[in-house]
């Protein structure tokens, strides 16, 4: 008889990173530091490849705020570049407009509401709306970068948790 394979979360290999391959990595890195799907694509890629899910969590986190320092340091700089383009400026106009109504969490509930944008796996929310609310409303550059970091741990819990229930109940990695 055949022994059955180890589970994704098997602890065996829970401390290598190197049950998935480079180019999968790279793919949920990429996945993770983009807008709109975030960690919240990222993270169950990785372990639906077969990655462990601390592997998992610790890479799709770190790639998922990766981008948050550029974000809060650029996006100023960004918007009077492409404000000089028609077709871009209504781009950052729709951008600006949604990501507004948005910012109406963070006005009503402060710090919290900045976390809880970034925290819910919902789409239209993450660190790349975080970071695009927290320029409009002028909050200082190292408040906001930690209150991003804790919204995109917290991201990562939920969405790890949930994705390994949804791949337990429905036998994926086994």
């Amino acid at each position: 008889m055949v022994p059955e394979p180890p589970k994704y979360h098997d602890a065996r290999r829970a401390a290598t990173l190197w049950c998935v391959t480079p180019i999968e990595w790279l793919l949920a890195v990429a996945i993770s530091a983009a807008p709109v799907a975030e960690l919240r694509g990222g993270l169950p890629y990785a372990l639906s490849r077969g990655a462990s899910p601390a592997a998992a969590f610790a890479v799709t986190v770190l790639a998922n705020l990766v981008v948050v320092p550029v974000l809060l340091a650029g996006l100023r700089r960004m918007e009077r570049l492409l404000r000089v383009w028609g077709p871009a400026e209504r781009l950052m106009e729709w951008v600006f407009a949604r990501t507004q109504k948005k910012g109406r969490w963070v006005e009503r509930f402060g710090a919290v509401g900045l976390i809880l944008i970034v925290a819910i796996p919902l789409p239209g929310t993450g660190a790349w709306t975080g970071a695009i609310v927290s320029v409009l409303l002028g909050i200082p550059l190292r408040r906001a970068l930690l209150l991003i970091t804790l919204g995109v741990l917290m991201a990562g819990v939920l969405v790890l948790f949930a994705s390994l229930g949804a791949f337990e109940l429905f036998g994926v990695g086994r």
